[in-house]
């Protein structure tokens, strides 16, 4: 018996910061992500609605916040923050929404960023995409494996 099949959606994935969020969509197979940017976060209200014009203007069907968790585990003050400009994000939207555990995406941005040889001065302006692409894969991942 095969196993069912997903249906095929484009996903938006956003990497939750102070100053910024970065973002990042799959195509509609989940193979492809493509990190396509950040903005800006004066407010959460301002952001959610910049992050809902990107998945409008992508034709995303789903999106991923990533969530920062204390190295045992638990939630601190970051993660609450994410809890709630997702809730926020999925009201400006209307499209569901989705908690990913994010551990280290900005560490394994840096080093994909490094590895890409783009140099330390510019890197800043792609990190936060690049983290969200990170992000993006591992939920991917995990959908595909069965985890999610």
């Amino acid at each position: 018996m095969r196993p069912p099949t997903m249906r095929r959606v484009r996903v938006l994935a956003v990497d939750f910061g102070e100053k910024r969020i970065g973002l990042a969509v799959s195509d509609e197979t989940g193979r492809v992500v493509v990190p396509v940017g950040a903005v800006p976060r004066a407010s959460d209200a301002r952001a959610a609605a910049l992050v809902a014009r990107a998945a409008k203007e992508r034709d995303v069907s789903r999106l991923v916040v990533g969530l920062p968790r204390n190295l045992d585990g638990s939630e601190g003050l970051v993660a609450r923050r994410a809890r709630s400009f997702a809730r926020r994000l999925g009201e400006a939207c209307g499209l569901p929404v989705d908690l990913h555990g994010e551990a280290l995406t900005s560490v394994a941005a840096e080093a994909a960023l490094d590895e890409a040889g783009i140099p330390a001065r510019r890197r800043a302006l792609s990190r936060d995409a690049e983290a969200a692409a990170v992000l993006l894969r591992d939920w991917l991942a995990a959908r595909a494996d069965g985890a999610a």
